[in-house]
């Protein structure tokens, strides 16, 4: 499974901005994909994941601004970001996981960087 992400870049406080993973090769039907960020001098920590039957998990600092959905012909997971903070900051990374063999691949992060 090979993973594109798009759509970092670089916004001010409260700005908006939707990030994109498409997956292509071997897709497993069950599966879930994700968000996770790394800002500079912490861990990697997860944003959002959607399974391939659409549940949806958020961490608990991005609930209510941020949002994941998928779009299952495409193979492609959006994150749409709003009301960005400074503490948004990271390389954001694209994840798929498959559900039974539990292999789990990973994109080139993409940077966001909130101004304040």
């Amino acid at each position: 499974v090979q993973l594109q992400a798009s759509g970092g870049g670089l916004v001010q406080f409260g700005g908006s901005l939707r990030l994109s993973c498409a997956a292509s090769g071997s897709i497993y039907s069950r599966n879930v994909m994700g968000w996770y960020r790394q800002a500079p001098g912490k861990q990697c920590e997860l944003v959002a994941t959607i399974t391939s039957g659409d549940r949806t998990d958020y961490a608990d600092s991005v609930k209510g601004r941020f949002a994941i959905s998928r779009d299952g012909a495409k193979n492609t997971v959006y994150l749409q970001m709003n009301s960005l903070k400074p503490e948004d900051t990271a390389v954001y990374y694209c994840n798929f996981a498959a559900t039974f063999s539990g292999m789990t691949y990973w994109g080139k992060g993409t940077q966001v960087t909130v101004s304040s």
